[in-house]
């Protein structure tokens, strides 16, 4: 499939947030009931996983699959030898949690295409380069490779190496990329985001919430910036996750604890598909 170039009228911008990404899915649904289609997908970190699925398949019925997946347990592995399994991991490694080729080899088993440019919608997801301390937009290649590289979450995943450069988690350098789809030419921008920018922040308390708290305020930072510079005639829609079903942003146990996780990934794809439904049946 040749892919389409821009500019992209209509972007989906899908921003990054863990567990969290849920919310998202939710989004997705209210958009696809509305016959809402981009002209490109732009994904960081879990938003990329998400943005990669519905690219591959920008249907109702695309999205109730990536619904699915999200309420099955093969997300994440639950047992005590899967915890244990990660210690040792870290414990050979000393900075990363997770197996690369582990998760790598999850993502193939569940990615509908190999290769970027074969999904149906043009997609796109950012990554931070290690090298060159910036952000680097991927559009081609083997999904599973740029998809990795956009959520190896530091401590939690390694680098990922494609083409002799290492590349993190893109919510290091831009968490939510509406400036790209600007870049890209679209003039109405749809967000999905996780809902941390509905929540206040505080002082950390608790060890944990020293880095949490940084890297909130970056993003959040860098998301304004972006607001603030958008040109007059971009129509932005910041869609809504319907409150409180997301654990708090510094609640780092809550985070972890997989069985919470699982109760509420319903909630979250509810309460955002129904709250984003009464916000495009409104605008």
């Amino acid at each position: 499939m040749t892919p389409r170039k821009p500019p992209y009228a209509l972007a989906f911008v899908l921003g990054g947030g863990g567990v969290l990404g849920a919310h998202e899915v939710g989004m997705l649904r209210a958009l696809a009931e509305r016959g809402v289609r981009p002209d490109v997908v732009l994904g960081t970190s879990v938003g990329a996983v998400n943005g990669a699925f519905f690219a591959a398949d920008p249907t109702l019925a695309g999205v109730e699959r990536l619904s699915e997946l999200w309420r099955q347990s093969n997300w994440s592995e639950r047992s005590a030898g899967a915890a244990l399994r990660r210690v040792s991991t870290l414990a050979r490694s000393g900075t990363h949690l997770e197996s690369l080729s582990e998760m790598r080899q999850r993502l193939l088993s569940l990615l509908p295409v190999t290769r970027v440019e074969d999904l149906q919608v043009p997609f796109q997801c950012v990554a931070a380069s290690i090298e060159r301390a910036a952000e680097h937009w991927f559009d081609r290649g083997p999904l599973v490779d740029v998809v990795l590289a956009s959520c190896a979450v530091p401590g939690i995943l390694p680098p990922v190496p494609i083409d002799g450069e290492h590349f993190i988690d893109g919510g290091i350098v831009n968490s939510i990329p509406v400036s790209r789809a600007v870049t890209l030419g679209a003039r109405k921008i749809y967000v999905l985001q996780v809902g941390r920018l509905e929540q206040s922040l505080r002082p950390p308390r608790r060890p944990w919430e020293v880095g949490l708290v940084a890297f909130e305020v970056a993003r959040r930072h860098r998301f304004a910036h972006d607001l603030h510079s958008l040109p007059d005639d971009v129509e932005l829609h910041v869609l809504p996750t319907g409150g409180s079903a997301a654990p708090a942003y510094n609640d780092l146990p809550a985070q972890l604890r997989v069985g919470r996780i699982v109760r509420t990934v319903q909630r979250q794809i509810d309460s955002a598909y129904e709250a984003s439904r009464r916000y495009l049946t409104q605008s």
